[in-house]
């Protein structure tokens, strides 16, 4: 073989052979619902918390100001207000999510963003839904959206259940139970959320954050529109204001 030859096949020899090398294992990618796939603070938190409030004033007996109060707590406390309410007066949690969540002509005003979706929809990887709201509102809501068909799976609050307790986000032992549903491991999923304190139990278990704003900065009251949007913690590993930078930076 002339000397030519025998460079060009030694070097050939030292290059990977493409089709011997694994694929990088895809994504599980796990999407929050509201004030990230749809601006719930504009289609429906607002009716929903005025709807736990006066539950609150129906079954505990208490002033509307207390109630709303306590129903802050709660939320801040535990993450969602039916935990302490469980917990602390022994509320019926289906009764009092069908209660809190009726919400006529919510379809009308459930709105998300069309690039978003198309996103979604390019997104390699499995996408799970993951949300702690109720799965008859989930349904509707997606329905409404025209993605429900896009999501491998849809994890709802009834589905966060262990031992008879409520486990919902940011729960780090019913994530830890997820993992272990989805046979996948913590490194290969990203939370897509806009709660900082979510994000923060699942970067702890080591599943990578992203944290959505783009609802979260239009928010125009509440928790959401006091988050401050220009900071990015330590637990966060990046800001998103379209699910079009997911597919930018994998």
């Amino acid at each position: 073989m002339p000397p030519a030859a025998r460079r060009g096949a030694a070097r050939a020899a030292r290059r990977p052979r493409r089709e011997g090398l694994a694929a990088a294992p895809p994504r599980v990618w796990l999407f929050d619902l509201d004030n990230t796939l749809h601006n719930a603070s504009a289609s429906a938190f607002a009716e929903v918390n005025a709807g736990m409030t006066r539950y609150i004033v129906e079954h505990l007996g208490l002033a509307e100001g207390e109630a709303d109060a306590l129903r802050r707590d709660y939320w801040l406390r535990y993450g969602a207000t039916l935990l302490g309410l469980v917990r602390h007066h022994a509320v019926h949690a289906p009764h009092f999510l069908h209660a809190t969540h009726r919400l006529p002509q919510l379809e009308a005003r459930v709105h998300g963003h069309r690039h978003d979706f198309a996103a979604l929809a390019r997104l390699p990887g499995r996408r799970v839904l993951l949300t702690n709201a109720p799965a008859a509102y989930t349904a509707r809501v997606l329905g409404a959206l025209g993605i429900a068909h896009w999501f491998d799976d849809v994890v709802t609050i009834e589905d966060m259940r262990m031992f008879g307790q409520w486990r919902p986000k940011p729960d780090r032992r019913m994530l830890r139970r997820l993992l272990a549903r989805l046979r996948v491991p913590a490194a290969r999923c990203v939370l897509v959320e806009d709660t900082l304190g979510h994000q923060k139990a699942a970067r702890r278990l080591g599943i990578g954050t992203a944290w959505m704003q783009r609802w979260t900065r239009a928010a125009g009251w509440g928790v959401a529109a006091a988050t401050r949007t220009r900071r990015r913690p330590a637990y966060v590993d990046r800001r998103l204001r379209r699910l079009a930078e997911l597919l930018r930076a994998r």
